[in-house]
């Protein structure tokens, strides 16, 4: 007789469901907004604005730090009720809300087109697409069929892919099809190793969960990949219910390390994980060991992360996947329910009132 799931565990297989499918939403949305129309004065602009708030921003914060490099034209990424002062009518405002519902990103968008910006929205319905239909607006308004938990923080597949599509389409930068290629290949073999499935003695993911048990885990990143590590403290905030901070190198080596001494409790609390990529420059590089001999100088325990790939935007994915599980576990293993986010909510009821 098979054993029928509970609540908790049918919760906890739907986010793994969609951690699997990341390859498949990234697949999916580079294929559907190549295939559609953007106007050619689209091309016409001077900057970049990304409007989105929450998992919906996420996407926007690992872009931003993946392609700074690589951009043609300067990009922003705007989590607020308004716009720039400088957006214009030679500005793309790129709107981002997975649900179409997100009040701010809504406002934004209507004061983006009393500018006479160019907007583009990406988005699954709500408010955010009867604006695009009733304005004209081109958009990415799309099926989540690849996000079987339908949370907006589990959808960062479509979120990366639609916003490098249309970036690339528009010619502010050349991403490559073999880079996606690589990207989806890399995802495919990090997801077979940090398998939920997979013993524990051969899962990192597991192996990092286990030891974030009852502390406060602090993510350590650097240029292509800081983005990917606020995404991954999102999801340790709302998949396993938990704090969690993020620093860069090199911003953190002018601040962070004279804040170690006190109070004393932290020895006790917090996890270094340092993201280590062979691909950052030089100089960052460097500051990685000295960094780590600092913070385990003051008594703290730290780790070492680095990922196998060497593109960045495939460094990107195998990072957040590995990410990802590691919070999934910690969700398991603190027994939360892993889809729902109460507070969140009831701070969205308050608002309405």
């Amino acid at each position: 007789m098979i054993k029928e799931k509970s609540p908790l565990e049918e919760k906890y297989k739907l986010i793994a469901d969609s951690i699997r499918a990341y390859p498949l939403q990234f697949k999916q949305a580079w294929i559907e907004v190549n295939s559609l129309y953007i106007p050619d004065d689209y091309k016409e602009i001077d900057n970049v604005i990304l409007c989105g708030m929450g998992g919906s921003a996420l996407g926007a914060r690992i872009i931003d730090s993946l392609i700074q490099d690589r951009l043609r034209i300067p990009f922003e990424i705007y989590t607020e009720y308004y716009v720039p002062n400088y957006v214009n009518e030679k500005s793309l405002v790129i709107a981002s809300s997975y649900s179409g519902t997100t009040e701010e990103t809504i406002n934004a968008t209507y004061e983006a087109l009393n500018r006479g910006a160019k907007v583009f929205g990406i988005t699954t319905g709500g408010k955010l697409a009867e604006v695009l239909k009733e304005n004209n607006i081109p958009g990415y308004i799309f099926n989540p069929i690849n996000n079987p938990s339908n949370q907006p923080r589990m959808s960062l597949g479509y979120s990366i892919a639609a916003a490098l599509a249309v970036l690339t389409k528009l010619g502010f930068i050349n991403v490559l099809e073999e880079e996606i290629d690589n990207a989806v290949s890399v995802m495919n073999e990090t997801l077979t190793s940090y398998h939920e499935n997979t013993r524990q003695d051969n899962n990192l993911a597991k192996i990092y969960s286990t030891k974030l048990i009852g502390k406060i885990p602090v993510i350590i990143a650097s240029e292509h990949l800081t983005g990917t590590a606020h995404a991954i403290k999102n999801q340790l905030n709302e998949n396993s219910k938990t704090f969690s901070l993020v620093f860069d190198i090199p911003e953190a080596n002018h601040h962070l390390m004279e804040g170690l001494i006190n109070p004393k409790k932290i020895r006790e609390l917090l996890v270094f994980i340092f993201i280590k990529s062979s691909l950052y420059s030089k100089r960052v590089l460097k500051r990685y060991p000295i960094t780590l001999d600092v913070v385990e100088k003051n008594g703290l325990e730290c780790h070492v992360y680095s990922p196998y790939s060497q593109q960045k935007l495939s460094q990107v994915f195998e990072t957040f996947i590995f990410g990802s599980m590691v919070a999934f576990n910690l969700a398991k293993e603190y027994k939360v329910n892993i889809t729902e986010i109460p507070w969140v909510d009831y701070f969205k009821e308050k608002m309405k009132k």
